[in-house]
């Protein structure tokens, strides 16, 4: 593994041991904001509220995690990842806490708050963290961590809820034992980056692209709002989507819509790791177009089968898409831009996953119920998608004739003229009859 980490002292953990724990942590921190999917019919149940209520919940969370973002998203490029990486891994055991006391919406909403807030000072220091321990595999780890986490938080839970008692507070007892054992791990990690001034004017809310990914970040915004509206959708509404389709009360029900399409999306990264940022997002943008046009035909039929086989070409997208935007922007980050660099993505993401998520909420109660606003939802989302693979085409045809302008340039600056071509070939011509004679 190359590393760009200083050298491990005594007493701290060897790079390849932090690299991993450095993964782990952007696992389960996505797998925490992914537990409470199938335990949303639980709390409605108990607590009757209505859909929108739901949505503001997972809304409140993404709004959390994008405040959170833009005030300390880049604090670890002044500080240092561990220190971020304490203070937010401590404040998230705390967070499941809260989550497994909770007895109404207001602890809820609290909790879903401080969690977001956690969850976006964390993901700047540890993507950062696993880029300065490998730039190439950090880049992966940043895509199918939260593909993977995704994926495991929600049908794990949905496991735990189903099968085993206590179901709304369990599965936060065991995350709290996760971040606790994950904040011994940090605090025997080796710092991977040199603190430097300007911490105190980090914190300043900032939308500023670092400049040497500016462009690469513009390019990619289509891409990222279209697959985490998507995930929007499915983490809030999907259960009651999959319910009423089903017709079953299953709580693991509840949760494998989200795993699907996240599990599908982590496959996808891992087979096109090597394909060019580009055909990856290429690739993302046409199967968000097939996934979503199957799963809004099953919507409307009520198959099943054709929701969840629509849910995992939709997932490919999901994964394709959002590895092609990663890597169409991070390995261009200098070392000093990582942390903001990471940050800015994560805002595009998290914003888009919110806002739509809450519409939607809305439009379940007072507009065409849960089934319409699920196919009116996917329709904008394919728009999105179509956008995004226009833009992507659109500028794949400018760099090619920029490349033959400049191809063309250089072979006028250095093509012989006609008279010379002609000297040439009549050169060569007696250089071959002259080599064809016996000596």
């Amino acid at each position: 593994m190359t590393t760009t980490a200083r050298p491990t002292r005594a007493g701290r953990l060897p790079a390849p041991a932090a690299f991993y724990l450095q993964a782990s942590i952007v696992l389960f921190l996505l797998a925490s904001s992914s537990a409470p999917t199938p335990i949303y019919s639980i709390y409605q149940a108990e607590w009757g509220f209505t859909p929108i209520v739901t949505t503001v919940v997972f809304g409140t969370y993404a709004v959390a995690v994008l405040v959170s973002l833009l005030t300390v998203g880049s604090l670890s490029d002044h500080v240092g990842r561990r220190p971020v990486l304490l203070t937010a891994l401590s404040v998230q055991a705390i967070t499941m806490l809260v989550f497994a006391s909770a007895t109404g919406v207001t602890e809820l909403l609290v909790a879903r708050g401080i969690q977001g807030l956690a969850t976006g000072a964390a993901l700047g220091a540890v993507g950062a963290a696993l880029l300065d321990l490998d730039k190439d595999k950090g880049t992966i780890a940043n895509s199918i961590g939260a593909m993977a986490g995704t994926a495991t938080g929600s049908i794990a839970s949905g496991l735990l809820v189903q099968f085993l008692p206590a179901p709304t507070q369990l599965v936060y007892l065991v995350l709290f034992v996760v971040f606790v054992g994950q904040v011994v791990g940090v605090t025997l990690m080796a710092e991977t980056a040199a603190p430097k001034p300007g911490a105190l004017g980090s914190l300043r809310i900032q939308v500023g692209l670092p400049a040497g990914v500016r462009r690469p970040i513009l390019l990619a915004i289509p891409a990222l709002i279209a697959v985490w509206s998507l995930t929007g959708f499915y983490g809030s509404l999907g259960p009651s989507l999959v319910r009423e389709i089903t017709g079953s009360s299953s709580h693991l029900l509840g949760g494998l819509a989200l795993f699907v399409l996240a599990a599908s999306g982590g496959g996808a990264i891992l087979l096109i790791r090597a394909a060019r940022p580009r055909t990856a997002i290429l690739i993302g943008t046409v199967s968000l177009l097939a996934g979503i046009g199957t799963t809004m035909v099953a919507i409307t039929t009520g198959s099943a089968v054709g929701f969840f086989a629509g849910t995992a070409v939709a997932g490919v997208g999901f994964g394709a898409g959002f590895q092609g935007s990663m890597r169409s922007v991070i390995p261009l980050a200098a070392p000093h831009e990582r942390s903001a660099a990471l940050s800015i993505i994560y805002v595009v993401s998290y914003l888009a996953m919110g806002l739509p998520a809450v519409v939607g909420g809305v439009l379940v109660v007072y507009g065409g119920g849960l089934r319409i606003t699920a196919v009116e939802y996917g329709a904008v989302v394919m728009l999105l998608a179509g956008t995004a693979l226009a833009g992507s085409l659109l500028t794949a045809r400018a760099e090619r004739r920029a490349v033959g302008r400049r191809a063309a340039s250089a072979s006028l600056v250095v093509s012989p003229s006609p008279a010379d071509a002609s000297q040439l070939c009549l050169a060569a011509e007696h250089d071959a009859m002259t080599a064809s004679q016996p000596s």
